[in-house]
């Protein structure tokens, strides 16, 4: 709901140039609080670590309207990354729990569809809301849903057999916790694939209002009504494929998407290029969080999401701050901005064709 109406927020406080960081940060303390995240939840179990993640977004919606000047905004943005630490990795490991090996991609592509629906309202209501309304009141209003999120979550029954009681012992992370090296391909392809998501998440609101676009969000909503039309489809189909052909067909399609979007100049090739980046990510998300869960054992499934997830967010972060650097607020520049994450991407596809030939 936020990410669209935040660049403008920075920009009005004067922070115009830090743009990229309004991703950036969030994913720094996103993937610096993985390792901690995949330890408890190996340790205490699901349900508590996702309660943790929804928490932090609670308390950060009530806190957005106070801090209101660009260092403290900075700064909560990176207290707000704790939230995707936490939650996405209890999550999926909670999901990968309870259903069956041989329907895991159907499962994360079901689990990607729900992921997904938030995904594509959530943008174009958060901009409804702030039109309409205020800023503070989508603040609030994230809060509040959050809130909702957790009073499901307490209601959960926990999945994790063997928990432990909690002590210090709990918090102390060893170099296994950090980086767990029996997921290093997928977990690698999603590095590569992600540069691209963080460079839509920055620079997509500026090309909106270039093109004339009146709501921010409706980029955002393309890509994940499109997304959502091909998750479950792929997953299902990586489960009878196997994970690696149907990877590549999404690295295919990402590509694609980065070039229909940066040279788009018009509205509709700017909403081709969202339904394109739609139908990469709606392959790519669900099959390597499937092929990461193959490689994982079930004593450190924890600890596998959570490098996955690091990955992720290190894509995400690494993209806003660069696709930020490249743009350099010139609309002039977006073009060079897609081309350097197709090129990117590229290396994804080309290292999944090597792993595809290799295994054949």
């Amino acid at each position: 709901m936020l990410i669209p109406e935040l660049p403008g927020y920075l920009t009005a406080m004067g922070g115009a140039e830090y743009k990229g960081f309004i991703i950036g940060l969030f994913t720094l303390t996103a993937g610096l609080s993985r390792p901690l995240s995949g330890r408890l939840t190996d340790k205490l179990g699901r349900v508590p670590v996702m309660v943790v993640g929804s928490l932090v977004c609670v308390v950060c919606g009530f806190l957005y309207p106070v801090f209101t000047t660009v260092i403290p905004f900075l700064l909560l943005r990176l207290a707000h990354g704790f939230s995707t630490g936490f939650k996405p990795t209890g999550t999926s490991a909670y999901v990968a729990d309870i259903v069956p090996a041989s329907r895991r991609g159907e499962a994360m592509g079901i689990h990607g569809i729900c992921m997904g629906v938030g995904a594509a309202f959530g943008p174009a209501i958060g901009s409804l809301i702030s039109n309409e309304f205020s800023l503070n009141i989508l603040f609030y209003t994230s809060s509040l849903l959050a809130f909702l999120s957790i009073i499901i979550l307490v209601n959960m029954k926990e999945t994790l057999q063997q928990k432990e009681e909690i002590s210090w012992n709990t918090f102390r992370l060893s170099r296994r916790d950090i980086f767990e090296p029996d997921v290093f391909k997928p977990a690698l392809i999603i590095l590569l694939v992600y540069f691209s998501f963080g460079a839509v998440l920055t620079v997509t609101p500026d090309f909106s209002d270039h093109l004339g676009l009146g709501n921010r969000g409706l980029y955002f909503m393309v890509f994940t009504l499109f997304s959502l039309l091909v998750r479950l489809v792929a997953g299902k189909t990586s489960d009878r494929k196997g994970r690696e052909p149907v990877a590549i067909i999404g690295c295919l399609l990402l590509i694609l998407a980065m070039c229909v979007t940066g040279f788009a100049t018009s509205i509709h090739l700017f909403c081709a290029g969202a339904a394109l980046f739609g139908m990469a990510m709606g392959v790519l998300s669900p099959v390597l969080s499937a092929w990461t869960i193959d490689l994982a054992g079930d004593q450190n499934r924890g600890r596998a999401i959570a490098t996955m997830y690091i990955a992720l967010e290190a894509g995400i972060g690494l993209g806003a701050v660069l696709s930020a650097e490249i743009f350099d607020n010139n609309i002039n520049q977006l073009p060079a901005v897609f081309l350097a994450m197709g090129g990117i991407a590229s290396l994804g596809l080309l290292y999944t064709v090597w792993i595809y030939h290799k295994k054949s």
